[in-house]
């Protein structure tokens, strides 16, 4: 409930207190006079638009505040988690919240909530738990059948609430496995022939059974089996010269003069103990050499011909390399693609069996979406005969006693995201004609009572017992009375008191009949100068309050007739409550 609202610069109001009455508070003024800037005001507490233009000619920046009062404890932690405090806390009972909107001229927006700063749609989260906003915007979306689905959703309870969720997750859950179940059922055929290339090409590989690098020692023996007789013939004749020649009878090979170096050196040696060292690298280079020696020796008598290996090597080299031109550049890469191509064809292979699975797991989801939706076709039955004879019985006070008022239940071709029905709101003003789609047969002003009642029944319906909820609500209303007078007007005054005892209610009308109902009354009056016109808000008692009466119905504030009229609507107001 909102206790205090305090406006500065917004529009044409230069400044305003407004003290707000638990009950039924009424704003009124004339036309232009800036009124509607009280809905604004509040409008910006739940997060609406910041608009620049909203700033007052002349300000630097336009400010509201809004006090609220009876918070429930839930609301309260969650403004302690935006680090915002209660004022006046007092152990288990939450304290008062202020809420702060500002708004400069060059269309920066702030927000605090209980002093902290918070973003616009922080305020608006906690903020419109505690105002509803119907103005000439709910008026129309009431015409849509999906907000009339909501409002036989929000008057059916929380036992439909909670169905609801069941069957929304529900079925967001059997579309989810239908769509994986539809993309693998048209992947079949492209799956099929990936399937059949895979296990292709993993075949052919495993007949051959390359082994890593197996390609380039192919390559290597090949060479050498092929230049067996050049190998042979350089391999002798390093022999030759590291050991000699048999037939030859000089010693003219590297090993021969190395060993008539050394004995030379021991001659040496023996008689110049000085060269010693140099014996002992002679003899070590004679060593070094006759073990190159043997090494070659034996390798030239490995290089012997051998045309079967060699043929035995070119053939296994062609089977690799019609592995090589297919599934990569070496055997290397042969091998990595048949890793992957292992993996994926698992992969795919495993998606035959998935759809059986999904195919399983969506009837089972059917079947669960419609056990839930019968359940909740159900209690909307129950509840739309409840809502609409309720709202007749409202409409019937609100002077439309031929009023008839049904919520259709349409059964829909698929189950969808809210049901397994399509809701929409049938009026019928007139006990001639047949009720039809709200929108396109109620008039303005039928429209504005058909909002009111809704707006009555639901929150009677929240506290049937007469006594104050622990949280009350502030609904405010912006010309709900749009399109009526007379006798009209005064059952909607009437029922917007009877609303005000369950609820707190702020509404801004043009008409007399509404606002002798309320139990405090605030006028909206301008002035200029010449160059500005401002507006202040004031509130009116007594003589005062059947004067803007007088003015409501007649423009003529100081004729004894209209005051007699004012007097007289106040005075069937106050035995109307």
């Amino acid at each position: 409930m909102i206790t205090d609202l305090a406006i500065a610069d917004l529009g044409v109001i230069d400044a305003a207190q407004l003290e707000l009455h638990p009950g039924l508070t009424v704003v009124t003024g004339e036309t232009g006079a800036g009124k509607t800037m009280v809905v604004t005001g509040l409008g910006l507490l739940l997060g609406g638009r910041a608009d620049r233009a909203a700033v007052r000619v002349g300000a630097e920046r336009a400010r509201v505040e809004g006090r609220f009062t009876s918070l429930a404890p839930t609301l309260a932690e969650r403004v302690h988690e935006h680090g915002g405090e209660l004022e006046d806390e007092d152990g288990d009972e939450p304290g008062e919240l202020l809420v702060t909107r500002q708004l400069s001229a060059s269309g920066r927006s702030r927000c605090w909530l209980g002093g902290a700063q918070v973003t616009a749609n922080q305020c608006a989260e906690v903020a419109s738990e505690l105002i509803a906003i119907h103005g000439q915007s709910e008026q129309v979306r009431l015409q849509r059948a999906d907000r009339q689905r909501e409002l036989l959703d929000t008057a059916a309870g929380a036992g439909l609430a909670e169905v609801l969720e069941d069957y929304r997750g529900c079925w967001s859950h059997r579309r989810e496995v239908e769509r994986e179940l539809t993309r693998l059922r048209e992947e079949a055929m492209a799956r099929a022939r990936e399937i059949d290339l895979l296990t292709f090409g993993l075949d052919e590989i495993e007949v051959v059974d390359p082994q890593p690098q197996e390609d380039a020692q192919l390559a290597a023996e090949a060479a050498r089996l092929q230049a067996v007789d050049e190998l042979r013939a350089s391999a002798r004749t390093a022999l030759v010269a590291l050991a000699g020649d048999e037939e030859s009878l000089e010693p003219v090979d590297a090993l021969g003069r190395t060993q008539l170096a050394r004995k030379a050196l021991a001659e040496l040696s023996a008689t110049d103990p000085s060269t010693s060292g140099l014996l002992e690298r002679a003899t070590e280079a004679e060593a070094l050499l006759a073990d190159l020696a043997a090494d070659v020796s034996t390798h030239l008598d490995r290089l012997e011909a051998d045309p079967a290996r060699l043929e035995a090597v070119m053939q296994r080299m062609a089977l690799l390399g019609g592995l090589t031109r297919k599934y990569g550049s070496d055997v290397d890469q042969v091998l990595v693609w048949s890793q992957q191509s292992a993996a994926r064809l698992t992969e795919l292979q495993g998606s035959d069996a998935r759809i059986g699975e999904l195919e399983t797991e969506l009837q089972a989801a059917e079947q669960r979406l419609a056990e839930l939706g019968a359940r909740l076709s159900g209690l909307r039955a129950v509840a739309a005969e409840e809502l609409a004879t309720r709202c007749v019985a409202e409409l019937t006070a609100l002077a439309m006693p031929h009023a008839r008022l049904r919520f259709e239940l349409s059964p829909l071709e698929e189950p969808g995201p809210h049901g397994l029905e399509a809701v929409q709101l049938l009026f019928s003003a007139n006990p001639g004609s047949e009720p039809g789609p709200l929108g396109k047969v109620a008039s303005g002003g039928e429209l504005s009572r058909v909002r009111l009642a809704l707006e009555v029944v639901m929150a009677l319906g929240r506290d049937d017992d007469g006594a104050l909820p622990a949280s009350r609500p502030t609904l405010v209303f912006d010309e709900v009375d749009a399109g009526v007078g007379g006798r009209v007007a005064v059952e909607i005054g009437r029922r917007l008191a009877v609303l005000a005892r369950h609820a707190q209610v702020v509404v801004v009308t043009h008409l007399a009949q509404v606002a002798a109902f309320a139990d405090r009354h605030f006028v909206v009056a301008k002035s200029d100068d010449g160059q500005v016109t401002t507006s202040g808000v004031h509130r009116v008692e007594s003589t005062e309050r059947a004067a803007e009466l007088a003015r409501m119905m007649a423009g003529l504030e100081s004729s004894e007739t209209s005051l007699a009229h004012a007097r007289e609507l106040l005075e069937l107001a106050g035995q109307g409550r």
